[in-house]
């Protein structure tokens, strides 16, 4: 038996970004491990990726291209499926232009070279509709650079200097695990964790303090923490009066938030916020790490600006540990994944991701006529989950699928083409938690007829006659075009080439204000632009939408098994609604129950679980997929059209519902 070791890395949705360490045989992944490249992940690998055979070469992976007619499905070859794809898309240009089709694409699993690159090349010149991708991190770096500009945080490893570790509305333990054993460390030196969540997470079983905010009411208890800084003289006025544009005005606003009315708001302890104020006063080096729960509601853009004006009301910047971390995609890399495309954007219509299941039946002048899907299963993760199934069910909608997996997604399309997975294609990615970079080369032999994202846009790009003198063509000729762009970008290419690996220019682990400022020069505290943008201004404060026909607030948290959606055909346990003790028996509900949780928007039957969520609030996992419950729907039936007031961002958290007995 020949086997070979080849290294890769991880580049799906995770901050962690792991370098992997691959034992293939002919072409075939055996056992996948980490490696030792870099010491945030150092040999730890998830249970998700560890397991990536099972996904690559189960039953359900996708081998060919496929053809719906009716109720049945025709192997394709792949010329004659790309024959099909532009006869189906000219013909609609002909008719509409360019706007009557929208590629539907996310990304979050996906490097440069398989999101952007020859797919957004294409696209941009057919002139399509464009999409505003905003399942995630839109509200929060809407807030992130309105404040401090493209600056990044604290490296996850300084966590272990911290004195006081601050985890809001983000859950390592699922969606980051390497920062579980730093926060470990910490605490055996002497520091402490508080925990905001609704939910009692595993870091939260175990921490000094555990504050379960009510769903969407993270901005009043941010605003009070400011307004205690200021009213208890912890405000550091001389680093303010340096740093920082706003201040008067942001105090203005905080003031309407004293700790008791933004705790009665929260549901939570007045006296248990009041004493987190004093900690975090008095705690050098305090780290706070933020998680993309906290924008996922009506006031999640305005939640996480005032969240991350914390540090900067009291200072904790300034020594290593110390600041905070949203998402670390703003390290100073100094190359750019558009100089790649080749074609500015166009001048088109814009679609948000998050209302794709209203736009596909709304929008009209023209209308859109064909969806093209890849990197993404809006099935399983876009809301309004009942009306988008409605409209890809159309028979004068085309649906195109790229895809890995029969995903629910794919088995509604009208054409299915098979991707490749990331260990059978190259891939250049940067982490945005772990600040380090992966040049990882393909490793495995495609299953099946799998194409790339490259290698299925490059062929249309011939197709239509689309490929200019000059243009970046092959994976090898758009990475270098990637890290030319770039003023260390020769730096970054020996790095990449000699090991596979890279860090930004500058220090490894920038530590916030001392080897990283804001590109303007000073903190905007109250930007204008998002003043502008936030209903009514930012920091204000939207209330729950709970009615008495749906009282509960339904939340939708990562499964630690799952990337959102991806690995869902290795999920073989039904879904579960989580219920708190009391909401349970005020309903007659035991665990193992039927129940029936709906609303306005649609319907879900599963299995009930009574734990210990905090009152008032379910939680039904994100990512799940039609056949893990009895109807065939997810929390994705329940979601509303409404939208975050900063970036067009998804308010997933804003369900409100009834759950009984079915």
């Amino acid at each position: 038996m020949t086997l070979e070791r080849r290294p890769s890395a991880c580049p799906l949705d995770c901050p962690d970004l792991c370098g992997l360490e691959v034992t293939v045989e002919h072409g075939r992944v055996l056992a996948v491990d980490g490696d030792h490249r870099s010491s945030f992940t150092n040999g730890m690998i998830c249970g998700k990726v560890r397991k990536i055979a099972d996904h690559l070469y189960g039953p359900d992976r996708l081998l060919y291209p496929m053809l719906r007619e009716g109720d049945q499905w025709h192997r394709l070859g792949w010329d004659a499926a790309l024959d099909l794809v532009a006869s189906k898309l000219e013909a609609i240009r002909a008719r509409h232009g360019g706007t009557a089709i929208l590629p539907y694409h996310y990304g979050g699993s996906n490097g440069w070279l398989t999101d952007g690159a020859l797919a957004e090349r294409f696209w941009r010149r057919m002139e399509t509709s464009q999409l505003d991708r905003t399942y995630c991190s839109a509200a929060a770096t809407a807030a992130s650079r309105g404040l401090y500009g493209k600056m990044p945080g604290v490296a996850l490893e300084d966590y272990e200097h911290a004195k006081l570790i601050v985890l809001w509305a983000v859950n390592p333990s699922a969606t980051g695990i390497h920062l579980v054993p730093v926060i470990k460390r910490a605490r055996e030196r002497g520091a402490k964790l508080v925990v905001i969540d609704p939910r009692v997470t595993p870091l939260a079983r175990g921490a000094d303090m555990h504050l379960a905010v009510r769903p969407g009411a993270d901005l009043p208890v941010a605003l009070a923490i400011i307004d205690a800084l200021f009213e208890r003289g912890h405000a550091d006025k001389q680093f303010l009066a340096e740093h920082c544009e706003g201040v008067d005005e942001l105090r203005h606003r905080a003031a309407l938030w004293p700790i008791e009315r933004a705790a009665a708001e929260a549901k939570i302890s007045a006296a248990q916020l009041s004493e987190f104020v004093d900690l975090y006063a008095a705690a050098s080096p305090a780290a706070l790490r933020l998680g993309y729960g906290l924008e996922r509601n009506r006031n999640g853009g305005s939640a996480v600006a005032a969240a991350i004006a914390i540090p900067a009301i009291a200072n904790k910047f300034g020594v290593r540990g110390g600041g905070f971390t949203m998402s670390n995609s703003d390290a100073p890399w100094t190359v750019s994944s558009e100089a790649a495309i080749g074609t500015e954007p166009q001048v088109a219509r814009h679609v948000n991701m998050s209302g794709v299941a209203e736009a596909l039946a709304t929008l009209r002048d023209p209308p859109i006529e064909c969806i093209f899907i890849y990197n993404a299963n809006p099935v399983a993760t876009a809301p309004d989950q009942r009306r988008l199934i409605e409209q890809l069910r159309r028979d004068d909608l085309f649906v195109i699928c790229h895809e890995q997996v029969w995903t629910d997604t794919a088995q509604l399309a009208d054409l299915v083409l098979p991707a490749t997975a990331f260990l059978e294609h190259r891939e250049l990615r940067r982490g945005y938690g772990n600040m380090r970079m992966y040049d990882s080369p393909a490793v495995a032999t495609p299953a099946g007829e799998a194409r790339s994202n490259n290698q299925l846009f490059g062929a249309l790009l011939e197709r239509f006659g689309l490929v200019r003198p000059g243009d970046a063509m092959t994976d090898q000729e758009l990475v270098d075009r990637m890290l030319a762009a770039g003023s260390h970008g020769e730096e970054l290419q020996a790095s990449l080439a000699r090991d596979g690996i890279a860090q930004p220019a500058g220090t490894e682990r920038p530590v916030m204000f001392v080897d990283s400022f804001p590109p303007s020069g000073k903190i905007q505290l109250v930007p204008e632009a998002l003043d502008r943008e936030a209903l009514g201004g930012l920091y204000t404060y939207k209330g729950d939408p709970e009615t008495e026909a749906f009282p509960l607030a339904l939340i939708s948290p990562a499964l630690s098994t799952q990337i959102s959606s991806m690995f869902g055909q290795l999920r073989h346990a039904p879904g579960e609604l989580e219920l708190a003790t009391g909401d349970a028996e005020a309903r007659g509900i035991r665990t193992g129950d039927l129940v029936r949780a709906w609303n306005a928007t649609g319907e879900v039957r599963c299995i009930a679980k009574v734990t210990d969520v905090r009152p008032g609030v379910c939680v039904l996992a994100k990512g799940l997929w039609r056949k893990h419950t009895s109807n065939g729907y997810t929390s994705n039936a329940l979601i509303p059209g409404a939208y975050a007031d900063l970036g067009g961002q998804a308010a997933f958290n804003d369900a409100r519902i009834q759950v009984e007995k079915a």
